[in-house]
């Protein structure tokens, strides 16, 4: 499965970076989100309850951050266990571009494999999810990051 997307963000580069890595904020907008922690450098670790269809199960997983082109952007890898409800596991590329009128474009491109009953739920459930949840999560992150 694969997410390509891109919002817009009424706010400078530097500062939807800097909300980008702060735990608080993710945690607020992640739809589920109960629990996110910094590990070490670069890796979190998340509990989310999420409901697919008729499936509900709470996942417990752990990703790893590669900061290597701030501010421009980062990539992440990880992945979730949801016990028999199913896994997940994959990774994203987020860049970040100023505008000239000051706001920022965020694009990212996603990718997941799922196994476990989720997987049996079929790829269009799971994709129609999947792009609810990112649609969630930005719309939640922009109102945070540059409330009007």
């Amino acid at each position: 499965m694969e997410l390509i997307d891109e919002i817009t963000i009424n706010a400078p580069k530097t500062v939807v970076y800097a909300a980008l890595n702060d735990l608080e904020i993710l945690q607020q907008c992640i739809p589920g989100c109960e629990e996110l922690n910094q590990l070490e450098d670069g890796e979190l670790e998340a509990k989310v309850v999420l409901k697919v269809g008729p499936v509900k199960a709470r996942f417990s997983g752990n990703v790893i951050l590669d900061t290597s082109k701030a501010p421009d952007g980062f990539s992440l890898a990880g992945q979730g266990n949801g016990g028999v409800a199913g896994h997940a596991k994959g990774g994203a590329v987020v860049t970040l571009e100023e505008n000239p009128d000051g706001t920022t474009l965020l694009k990212y491109n996603a990718k997941a494999d799922i196994g476990g009953k989720l997987a049996q739920l079929g790829s269009r459930l799971i994709l129609s999810t999947s792009r609810k949840l990112a649609k969630k999560f930005f719309t939640k992150f922009s109102e945070v990051v540059a409330p009007e």
